[in-house]
């Protein structure tokens, strides 16, 4: 599971940053990165959450 994160459309409201914080972090632009290249499978749950949560639609999951 790999995750994309649309910069254009990454507005830095950081709820994936709340959900998921193993997974994102924002960077010094005040946009959300990933913090590991892919996703463990025990944290699947937060990154599909934070999918969910982001207002901007900006991040996507890869299987």
């Amino acid at each position: 599971m790999d995750i994309e994160i649309d910069l254009d459309k990454c507005q830095g409201y950081a709820q994936c940053v709340h959900e998921a914080p193993e997974i994102f972090k924002l960077n010094e632009s005040g946009q959300a990165h990933t913090v590991a290249a892919g996703i463990a499978n025990e944290n699947e749950k937060y990154a599909l959450a934070a999918v969910d949560l982001c207002p901007m639609q900006a991040i996507s999951i890869n299987t």
